[in-house]
This record gives C-alpha cells, sequence and structure tokens, in this order.
C-alpha cells in the first residue's frame, strides 16, 4: 500500500468513478426515491383500511375521507407548489419538503384516533407531497441532458411503477403480522436515505431574479383543482348531472333544481381556470409575473404532451381501481396475493422504462408511445377474454405483463418530452402543470371507471334477482333498486359480500353467492372494454405530439420572462 495510505491505482480509479457516478446520478436517485415512498405510502394507506376502522372504532367511510382531502390537498397546492424552485434554491427545497413529508409520517404513525391521522397524513403529507411531485421533474430537468435526462425520466417512471405494485404487498404483510403504522414509521428510513442523496442536487433556484408569489393565480388555481377533483370524487355516488341520491351535509341537503352537487363542483372548477387563465394574461400584460406564464399554456407541444399525460392517468386510475377489486372481490385474493399478481407488471414497467430511452435514436419517441399505448389496449382485451372462474395468477402474468410493458415505453418518453417542450427556466412552472393534469386525470379516472365498474357489478345484481324472482320492472324502478342495494349494504368486496350473506337463509345465500359471482365478472368485462375506449381516445391524444422529443433551450424566439429577467435559468449544474 502507497505510504499516504491509499489504496492501489486500480482501486482508487474505480472508487473515484464510483464516487463520481453517485454525484452525477444522485438527483435521479433523490427524487426516484422520494417518489416511490410517496407512491408506496398511498398503497400501504388503501391496504390499512380494514384495520384502521376496526382500531379506530370508526368507519370505511370516514377513513376514506381522509385519502379523499389527502388527494384534495395535494390537488389543490401542487400548482403554486411547483413553482418554489424559481425563487428558492432547489435543494433546499426539495430538503424541507422531506422533513414536513417525515413530520406528517411520524404524526400519522402514532396518531391515537382520526383527528390526528388526517393532520399527519392527510394535511401535512399531502402538502409535502404538492411540493415533492412537480420539483422530481424540475430536479431531472435541470440535472441531465440528451439521454441521461431520457433515461433519469425512464428511472423515476419505473420506480413509481414498483411503488404502487408492491406497495399492497408490504402493506398487506405489515397489517397481517405487525402493525399498519410500521408501514409510515419505515418511511422515515426512506427519508434519510433520500437526504443523503439530495445533497447532490443544485443548490441554486431556477431564476436569478425571482419573483414575488402570485396570490391572485394561486387562489384561482387552488380553488380551481379542489372543486375539480370534489366534483369527480362526488359524481361516482350522487350522479354527474341529475341527482341519484340526496346530498346532505349538516341535515342539509344540496340539490337545486334535481341536480347533482358534482356538476356545480365541475362548473365552478372550469370557471376557476378559466378566470385563472384570464387573470394570467392580464398579470403578464402588465409586466408583473404570472403564476404559469402564457407561452407555456399556449405551448403546443407542451400541451400535447400534457394531454397524453392526462389520458394514460385516466387510464391508469380506472385499471388500479378494477383491477384488485376483482382479484379480491370475486377470486378471493388477499391483498399480498394481489400484488403478486400484479408483480409481471411492476417487472415489465421499470425495465422497459429504464432501459428503452435510448430507442429514440433509432425510432421516433411518438411512435415508441404509441407501440406502448397499443400493448395496454391489447392486454386490457386478452385480460377480457380471461376474465371468469378459471382465471389464475399464472394465466394472468402474460397479460398484465404486456401492459406493463406498455406502461413502461409510454412513461419513458412522455415526461421527457413533455417537459423539453418548455425552456429550463419555466420547468418548475411547466411542471405544475403536468402534475395537476395528472392529479384531475387520476380523479376522473376513478370516478368514472370506478362508478361505471359499481354500477355495473350492482345493476347484474339486482338484474340477477329479478329473473330469479321472475319479476319485472320499469327502468326507473330498477335503478331505485340499485341505489337502494348500495346504500343498503357494501357488497363489492369479498368480506362485505359474506356479511351480507351470512345474514341470509341457506338458500338464499347459495342463489345470491353465484348471482354476486356472475355480476362480478360482468362488471369486470365491461370495465374492461370502457378501458379500451379510453386507450383508443389516448392513442388519438398521442397523435398530436411532435414526433422528436423538442429542445426548447435551442429555440432562439423563446419569450422574455417577466420583470426582466433574461429566461435563461441560472446556473444549475451539479456541483462537482
Amino acid at each position: 500500500m502507497p505510504p499516504d495510505g491509499s489504496t492501489p491505482n486500480g482501486s482508487s480509479r474505480l472508487s473515484t468513478d464510483v464516487t463520481t457516478s453517485v454525484r452525477y446520478w444522485g438527483p435521479a436517485i433523490a427524487v426516484s426515491l422520494t417518489t416511490f415512498i410517496v407512491v408506496l405510502n398511498a398503497s400501504l394507506m388503501n391496504v390499512a383500511i380494514p384495520t384502521m376502522v376496526n382500531e379506530f372504532d370508526t368507519t370505511v367511510t370516514v377513513i376514506q375521507g381522509a385519502v379523499a382531502l389527502y388527494s384534495l390537498v395535494t390537488a389543490a397546492l401542487v400548482l403554486p407548489a411547483g413553482t418554489l424552485p424559481s425563487r428558492h434554491s432547489i435543494r433546499r427545497v426539495l430538503a424541507v419538503a422531506l422533513i414536513l413529508y417525515a413530520g406528517g409520517t411520524l404524526v400519522a404513525s402514532i396518531s391515537w384516533n382520526t383527528t390526528i391521522l388526517y393532520v399527519g397524513w392527510s394535511l401535512v403529507q399531502g402538502s409535502a407531497a404538492a411540493v415533492i411531485f412537480p420539483l422530481t421533474f424540475t430536479v431531472l430537468i435541470i440535472s441531465y441532458e440528451d439521454d441521461d435526462r431520457a433515461t433519469a425520466f425512464g428511472l423515476l417512471a419505473g420506480v413509481s411503477g414498483v411503488g404502487s405494485t408492491i406497495g399492497p404487498i408490504i402493506g398487506g404483510a405489515l397489517t397481517t403480522y405487525a402493525s399498519w403504522r410500521w408501514g409510515f414509521a419505515l418511511q422515515l428510513v426512506g427519508v434519510g436515505v433520500i437526504l443523503f442523496f439530495a445533497q447532490y442536487v443544485s443548490p441554486n433556484p431556477l431564476s436569478e431574479t425571482p419573483s414575488s408569489l402570485d396570490k391572485g393565480g394561486t387562489a384561482l388555481s387552488i380553488v380551481g383543482s379542489t372543486s375539480l377533483v370534489t366534483g369527480f370524487v362526488l359524481s361516482g355516488k350522487y350522479g354527474w348531472v341529475v341527482e341519484r341520491r340526496p346530498f346532505v351535509v349538516d341535515g342539509i341537503q344540496f340539490n337545486p333544481l334535481g341536480t347533482s352537487p358534482a356538476v356545480w363542483f365541475l362548473g365552478v372548477g372550469l370557471l376557476a381556470f378559466a378566470v385563472f387563465v384570464q387573470y394570467e394574461r392580464r398579470m403578464e400584460r402588465a409586466g408583473k409575473s404570472p403564476l404559469v406564464p402564457l407561452h407555456v399554456l399556449t405551448n403546443r407541444p407542451f400541451l400535447a404532451g400534457v394531454l397524453t399525460y392526462n389520458m394514460r392517468s385516466i387510464v391508469s386510475a380506472g385499471f388500479f381501481f378494477i383491477f384488485p377489486v376483482y382479484l379480491q372481490a370475486v377470486l378471493g385474493y388477499t391483498a399480498f396475493e394481489t400484488g403478486l399478481a400484479l408483480l409481471p407488471y411492476s417487472i415489465a414497467s421499470i425495465l422497459f422504462s429504464t432501459f428503452t430511452p435510448g430507442l429514440r435514436k433509432y425510432i421516433s419517441p411518438k411512435t415508441l408511445i404509441q407501440v406502448g399505448i397499443v400493448c395496454m389496449g391489447f392486454a386490457l382485451v386478452l385480460l377480457y377474454e380471461q376474465t371468469g372462474p378459471g382465471q389464475t395468477i399464472s394465466r394472468m402474468a402474460l397479460p398484465v405483463a404486456i401492459y406493463g410493458v406498455g406502461v413502461g415505453l409510454v412513461l419513458a418518453q412522455i415526461t421527457n418530452m413533455t417537459m423539453s417542450a418548455v425552456p429550463t427556466a419555466y420547468s418548475a412552472e411547466a411542471s405544475g402543470v403536468l402534475n395537476v393534469s395528472y392529479s384531475i386525470g387520476f380523479s376522473l379516472g376513478t370516478a368514472v371507471v370506478g362508478s361505471y365498474f359499481l354500477g355495473q357489478f350492482y345493476g347484474s345484481v339486482v338484474d340477477g334477482v329479478l329473473r330469479a324472482e321472475h319479476e319485472t320492472v320499469s327502468a326507473a324502478q330498477r335503478n331505485d333498486l340499485v341505489i337502494t342495494l348500495e346504500d343498503a349494504a357494501e357488497t363489492a368486496t369479498e368480506a362485505t359480500q359474506q356479511q351480507f350473506l351470512n345474514q341470509l337463509t341457506p338458500t338464499q345465500r347459495q342463489l345470491l353467492e353465484e348471482i354476486f359471482e356472475a355480476a362480478m365478472f360482468d362488471a369486470q368485462r365491461a370495465a374492461l372494454l370502457f378501458l379500451v375506449l379510453f386507450v383508443l381516445l389516448l392513442l388519438v391524444a398521442s397523435t398530436f405530439l411532435p414526433r422528436q422529443i423538442p429542445d426548447a433551450d435551442d429555440r432562439t424566439d423563446r419569450p422574455e420572462s417577466p420583470e426582466g429577467s433574461t429566461g435563461e435559468p441560472s446556473e444549475t449544474a451539479v456541483e462537482g
């Protein structure tokens, strides 16, 4: 060994190469792991709902309210939170968001009632997630270029897919053999690891001349996002336009003119965003800094990417709503087994999202995205064909893997393509817009596909009972029976079905067991075909994408930012 204590030259070079690689890929590792624990957190929460209901001596509705509030907080704050890197150190924003997230995680893990759970999980973690989601895209945009940027976005997409898939496995195991609280506590370890890699994120803000927060735009964006998400959440139960059942809050019914509350929330949301665009235009004309510059909102390649990303989130939300419910309610899988059934999706999506970005040298990124969309549709058709009593995990492996291949191909290109259409100096604002579209798309997908799936299920149950009793009713009477069944007992899961059936005589129980099974098969087939329709719409949306990934920073005609900024990003290279 040399007298200075260093290792031999070969080992020294290897150590230096490893250190250099860690420093270079540190930002990608940091934001990928951050996305992983946030996505994992949502999966853990969904799996633990039944156990938490018993532990807190409450109802499913109350615990699901925490999930809904989390989504609302995130959707409401994601657009203004996305602008933080333009005014503050990117590294500091990430670190503060992670510490805030860890604080919410700690509160949730020790919560002794639902109020504390709401504070820790819904409010604190939801607020931190609103900062984290758009920040991940911004970090990758300013840290990498060309193929490395595509690889980093592919890694981010793959890790996110893995988080949503193994979340039920980890959550099911922890909830069954230990406590759901450990799922929250273990995330604190993850935050510690992420903070280590966060040191390699750029310490500089995106703009050298930070502007003040656009308060009016922030208020309008919060109202718009919250109203739209609330409208989508309410639509499944209360109807889209016409009142499906009374909407009562604190003893006060709100169904003006016989309408559903959803249509009013959706109307307010759309109106707020229309006013938002006009307000931002006035801000820009006055020489002030709008929350989102108008040239971002009118950038055609960027808007095409946002539309495609939004449609993809609708399909994803619908699939991950109906498929786990089907596996558990009909095939009798546990949460752990459901995660195993989705494992081929997880493996395929991370492989194809991580290792296919380089294919854009030989195949147009737009073509790769469209091939991925076709794979998604083909997989859904295969699952439709397989749906029935003989369906097994091994038989589902191929279509589930093909679906993962499709998602991986889409995500390997779409985020990079969309974000590259906007100059780096405005990547924070663009990231916020992209994440708002995702939140709205995810809520819309869950509402539309979920309500269609459950409507088909309960309708098939009613039809089966009527056929068995040789009864004929009008369409209005049938609709009333469906709503009555929904209100009388939640029977879309295996546990609630058994609880409902145990109250009946053996003859009634046998008849309804057969009806429930047949109804779920019918609902699954109908919902899969419904998703295929959305995949076709996604394919249409993808036709508006540019053939190659644009590079907005190479444009000589990009607009100047207000308040004297040149529009050029500040020095954002990672130190070292």
